[in-house]
């Protein structure tokens, strides 16, 4: 027993089904079974003693979210071994609230934080960052490669142990929490004047996607409706976010082989995008666009002539410097068939965005479940079939040259009107939950008032948060000299996942 609700809605608290722990259990694995898969799985207080745990479930086929909880003591039956998707769900739940899910086949921290109640699991301890027992393979000719947390180059950390024969790679295992800040912690009582900043710098490179995925679920709980010119310009900051992005990715992934002439051009078009967001709001980021109730910037007949201006420029040149990273064979001989990943195992693990349309599948938010001005003017999703890094660089050069479109058509039919309204207050003890498609994948928020209407839970999912293992696991059996190639065509968000 479930309850459903639109993506951007509300319902009362109350009206959470509170199940009990095998039915809880029951429900997600035989939803999970049935193709809907795991936007969000966290836990709260319940009283003293007590957890109580919400499961958010997104059923793209039928366009609805699905909401159920449950609450647990000191321990409870592991969902992950029959629902592999719950499994780094079931992970940050043992390490925040010191809750034992009996039978989880991997538990270890993921941010390495001392828990938010009670004391350490023995499972778990409370170590620094990246110190903890790692699997080891054994056998003649078997070695092991530490790598990070401290990269070369400007780059956030992360530690990296391959299990390798010669140079294949046997397992891979990932560590991460050296960015944890605490921000979801920040964000009860709110909200407040800094919790917009909170949003904007979870992840930096996503600070549309993560504002507007917030915006939404202030909006939804208190039951604004936005202007149709803002929800047109909160449109155009995403997609130009996921244009310079894709982009840099691009260059990046050309990089890594050590082709230059893809990589200098998309390094500086990069920039190019960037700084149609700086002329949008005055930021490269973004951050000041998004507001609750509408955007902080409007855009006036000059400005919107420059930006479709600067977009037709840096498309011709992006289109010459793509074009000659997929006429390079010796480009394509890096790509292709290095660093697959199956449809099933994307499946398993509830994979979204590029990476899983990369291997076949139909997930984008903006169409399974479309919010703002993706209601109306919808972007076709960009797919291919074969998992590779290949794969998950075609889509990106797709998923460009569709956004682009989207933004031209947009900036040619801006509709007149407001582009702001009054904040008005959250409803008190309510949920509402926002999914956006950022430019890495589904963005979740969701929110949860106490009876002042104050936040007293909010938790965010990074699409980063859904897609490391499926790193691990299309690093089984390549190459560890592919390892940065792999990992760029990923490209995931430490500060992102870490919080």
């Amino acid at each position: 027993m479930m309850t459903t609700l639109a993506n951007g809605g509300r319902l009362p608290l109350r009206d959470v089904p509170l199940l009990e722990v095998d039915e809880f259990r029951r429900t997600i694995v035989g939803e999970v079974g049935e193709g809907i898969r795991i936007a969000a799985l966290f836990g709260r207080p319940h009283d003293e003693k007590r957890v109580r745990l919400t499961a958010v479930l997104a059923d793209g086929t039928r366009g609805t979210l699905c909401v159920c909880a449950t609450v647990v003591t000191d321990a409870y039956p592991s969902l992950t071994s029959d629902c592999p998707q719950a499994h780094w769900f079931e992970r940050e739940i043992a390490e925040q609230w010191s809750v034992l899910p009996v039978g989880h086949p991997w538990l270890k921290p993921i941010r390495f934080h001392a828990p938010y109640r009670g004391r350490p699991l023995v499972e778990l301890g409370s170590p620094p960052p990246g110190v903890t027992e790692f699997f080891r393979v054994r056998g003649v000719e078997v070695h092991e490669v530490g790598v990070g947390p401290v990269h070369a180059g400007i780059i956030e950390p992360g530690h990296f142990r391959f299990q390798c024969h010669g140079e294949e790679v046997l397992h891979l295992e990932i560590a991460l929490g050296y960015q944890h800040r605490g921000v979801e912690r920040a964000l009860v009582g709110g909200p407040s004047k800094r919790t917009i900043h909170h949003m904007e710098t979870l992840a930096g490179d996503t600070s549309v996607g993560h504002a507007t995925a917030y915006c939404q679920t202030m909006e939804a709980l208190s039951g604004m409706r936005i202007a149709p010119r803002a929800e047109v310009l909160r449109g155009i900051a995403l997609e130009l976010e996921r244009l310079a992005n894709h982009t840099g990715d691009l260059g990046a992934l050309a990089g890594d082989v050590g082709y230059l002439p893809t990589a200098s051009y998309c390094g500086r078009l990069r920039g190019d995008f960037l700084n149609m967001t700086a002329l949008l709001c005055g930021s490269r980021f973004g951050r000041g666009m998004v507001r609750p109730g509408g955007v902080g910037f409007d855009v006036d007949e000059s400005r919107r002539a420059e930006l479709l201006g600067r977009l037709e420029r840096a498309l011709v040149d992006l289109r010459g410097a793509v074009g000659l990273l997929w006429d390079e064979p010796s480009v394509q001989a890096r790509f292709e068939e290095t660093g697959r990943l199956s449809p099933e195992t994307c499946n398993a693990l509830g994979v979204v965005g590029p990476v899983a349309r990369a291997c076949g599948l139909q997930r984008d938010v903006r169409h399974e479940l479309p919010s703002g001005i993706f209601r109306f003017a919808q972007i076709p999703i960009s797919t291919w079939h074969t998992g590779d890094v290949f794969a998950r660089a075609y889509v990106r050069w797709l998923e460009v040259q569709r956004s682009a479109a989207f933004v031209r058509e947009q900036l040619t039919a801006l509709p007149a009107g407001a582009t702001r309204a009054d904040a008005e207050s959250p409803e008190p003890d309510a949920l509402a939950v926002a999914l956006v498609e950022g430019w890495r994948g589904e963005i979740c928020h969701v929110g949860l008032t106490d009876g002042w209407g104050k936040l007293a839970r909010y938790k965010v999912v990074d699409p980063s948060f859904h897609n490391w293992m499926a790193l691990a696991m299309a690093l089984r059996g390549e190459q560890i000299s592919d390892f940065p190639l792999c990992n760029k065509s990923f490209d995931l968000s430490y500060s992102g996942h870490d919080l």
